[in-house]
């Protein structure tokens, strides 16, 4: 699919936007004040692929931990500010790659200048985030509500802030719990400026909710060629917003990471217990990075031809199921036997790409 073009900018070493493509990132829900804590949440976040962390700033404590963390961090590291300048000059002083703030917010032209130099000078980039919840009320009123007309000029304000002192390492986020209205917030935003933008849904809810709600939204707007970076936000262990975010790319075949499991819904020909089989599938594989499709299917009349496109897969009869290779069956196994044969040959498979 057809990308929208943007400009670039590096969070620290990662590019964002131009041809770069679609950035995972995430956010620790540790205390940063606890950099223990905050650095092995971001070291496992790393290995699940995460590419950019985002920790909250919200007092001085916070802001000198930064330096320690951004020290041994895996990730570049953005900082969250909230309403005071002096914190985000405390960051970048301790390392930060990249800011998350609103110039509007943060005092006045003079101190929005400080924040501006100094992040022109460490070649720092800002995101200027817009939420729906946290509209100004002047823009409330003018539109008679949170509209996307509304979060696309907040959004342009703090933009036209940056630009006047001559600042264009940008990128900016409309967030919203409502899909349509996000849909319709970023496709206005994409019409009238070339910055990049991390899309999401704010407060999307818990893992299983959350994922549904991120799934449409984010992949209407991946589907429309917006987005240059991506944050699921979940209720739950952060590790598991990079699972997400990463099946909602691979979906569209924008990036690649990890197994795709392929297995049937189950119907009256299955005959061996397929969902306990394919979710203790799943759960194995979830560690492992290597792109692989992996098929598990309830019938091996239809299934070998069904799961043709899979790297691998098995397909389940009476006590007993097939293992099968690009629609090739390889060999017949007990039904007992089926996840773990399944689970060997997958080792031979990453085995032989690697010799």
């Amino acid at each position: 699919m057809q990308r929208r073009k943007t400009r670039q900018i590096f969070i620290g070493n990662v590019p964002v936007g131009g041809d770069a493509p679609v950035v995972v990132q995430s956010m620790t829900n540790s205390d940063t004040r606890n950099v223990p804590g905050t650095l092995d949440q971001i070291r496992r976040l790393a290995e699940a692929g995460c590419e950019i962390v985002r920790v909250a700033v919200p007092d001085d404590e916070a802001a000198q931990s930064l330096k320690e963390i951004t020290r041994q961090s895996p990730l570049p590291v953005i900082a969250d500010i909230h309403f005071d300048y002096r914190l985000a000059l405390k960051a970048m002083d301790n390392g930060v790659a990249g800011l998350r703030l609103n110039p509007g917010n943060i005092g006045g032209r003079e101190k929005v200048r400080a924040v501006v130099n100094e992040a022109k000078g460490r070649k720092i980039p800002i995101r200027i985030g817009v939420n729906a919840g946290s509209l100004e009320k002047k823009i409330i009123e003018k539109y008679g509500g949170i509209t996307a007309e509304g979060m696309v000029e907040s959004a342009l304000n703090h933009v036209h802030i940056l630009e006047d002192l001559d600042f264009y390492d940008i990128k900016i986020s409309l967030k919203t719990f409502e899909i349509p209205l996000l849909i319709q917030a970023y496709r206005m935003m994409a019409e009238q400026v070339d910055y990049p933008l991390h899309i999401g849904v704010t407060e999307a809810g818990t893992i299983r909710t959350g994922t549904i709600r991120s799934a449409v939204g984010i992949g209407a707007l991946l589907s429309m060629g917006i987005g240059d970076t991506v944050r699921v936000s979940l209720t739950g262990d952060p590790v598991e917003e990079v699972w997400v975010a990463y099946e909602i790319l691979k979906s569209l075949h924008l990036r690649e990471r990890g197994p795709t499991i392929v297995s049937c819904p189950t119907c009256g020909r299955t005959q061996i217990d397929l969902i306990p089989l394919a979710e203790e599938v799943e759960k194995r594989l979830h560690s492992l990075d290597r792109p692989l499709k992996v098929a598990i299917m309830g019938c091996v009349v239809n299934g070998p031809g069904e799961a043709r496109e899979a790297d691998i897969g098995i397909a389940g009869g009476r006590g007993v199921g097939i293992l099968f290779r690009k629609g090739e069956i390889i060999k017949r196994v007990k039904e007992e036997n089926l996840l773990d044969e399944l689970m060997e040959e997958i080792k031979n498979m990453c085995r032989e790409e690697k010799e």
